[in-house]
């Protein structure tokens, strides 16, 4: 089952699906699973999360719908933990935040076709960070979606941990 998180949609039975089972089903897409993302959540599902929702609000505005779900979908491809991101090898370096859309860009064009559009949203969603302004207005709707995607993920995934901790009951060591 597949669901993007918040929605009760299993989207493998949603046309969304169809419009992006190459690249869910692509093995590399898959290895995302094995990465941890904004604390509570994995890449593969921050992706997907991603992609989902910016599908759905491009299709609501008559915008590039398919280009944004395949986009979001690889916005994230790269495959380091991001803890272990290391700028000591240079002072200049850029930051993971503006650093990783090109390394996602890379990796995605070596893997799939993209059109300029799909190109764009991937290198620019971490904009203002990459400094390079977005050139459509699904490169906008991208790096809108991919922080609502992270804010629900964080407070509601982190959300639930947290109040987990705070219900569990004390042990008989406490004071």
């Amino acid at each position: 089952m597949l669901h993007a998180t918040g929605s009760k949609k299993e989207l493998t039975r949603q046309a969304y699906y169809m419009l992006v089972a190459d690249i869910l089903e692509h093995a590399d897409v898959q290895a995302l699973k094995q990465f941890r993302h904004h604390h509570y959540t994995t890449r593969f599902q921050h992706s997907l999360n991603v992609s989902y929702y910016n599908y759905l609000l491009c299709r609501f505005f008559h915008w590039d719908a398919v280009s944004a779900a395949r986009a979001g979908l690889l916005h994230d491809l790269y495959f380091y933990e991001t803890a272990d991101y290391d700028r000591s090898d240079s002072p200049n370096q850029k930051s993971h935040s503006a650093h990783h859309p090109e390394v996602a860009m890379q990796n995605a064009a070596v893997r799939f076709a993209l059109n300029p559009r799909e190109r764009d949203m991937i290198e620019k969603h971490m904009w203002p960070l990459t400094h390079r302004m977005p050139h459509y207005k699904e490169s906008y709707a991208i790096t809108f979606v991919d922080k609502y995607a992270a804010m629900l993920e964080f407070f509601g995934l982190g959300a639930r941990h947290m109040l987990a901790r705070f219900r569990r009951k004390p042990s008989a060591n406490t004071v």
